[in-house]
């Protein structure tokens, strides 16, 4: 059985996760979301300071910071691509039901080649049946 340290981070994800779909829906549709983004990300940066002096400083924050590469620099980038393409999606019209798992399930077709091409993960049967079953469940959901 695998151990509560392996298993909490994914329930995080989960619960945050659908959390984060709720508030996206919620943003207001007259709001920018972009307004709505910056709010969100100063209450993110006080929250992850917070934290990080709270949980413990591993040598202080400067030294922390210094030990960036590109990664947090186009992951912010990134964020935001997903955040607004999420608000959007829920302006478009999609629902909160459908919109996150026809995502993950191309997410989960894009991520097997990233994979397989930048990591070297290997390629198996069971992960393209696992992937064809994902696309065969978005035939369903969008009957």
């Amino acid at each position: 059985m695998p151990s509560f340290s392996f298993i909490w981070p994914i329930g995080l994800v989960v619960l945050s996760n659908v959390a984060y779909q709720i508030c996206s829906k919620s943003v207001p549709g007259n709001m920018s979301p972009f307004v709505s983004l910056f709010v969100t990300y100063v209450v993110g940066a006080v929250a992850s300071l917070v934290a990080f002096f709270a949980l413990g400083n591993h040598g202080g924050f400067a030294h922390e910071l210094h030990k960036a590469n590109w990664a947090p620099f186009a992951l912010g980038l990134v964020i935001v691509g997903l955040e607004v393409g999420f608000i959007y999606a829920y302006r478009a019209g999609w629902e909160v039901s459908t919109a996150s798992v026809v995502q993950s399930s191309f997410l989960a077709v894009a991520l097997l080649v990233v994979g397989f091409v930048l990591y070297g993960e290997a390629l198996s049967w069971t992960k393209v049946l696992g992937v064809a079953i994902c696309l065969v469940g978005l035939w369903f959901i969008n009957r």
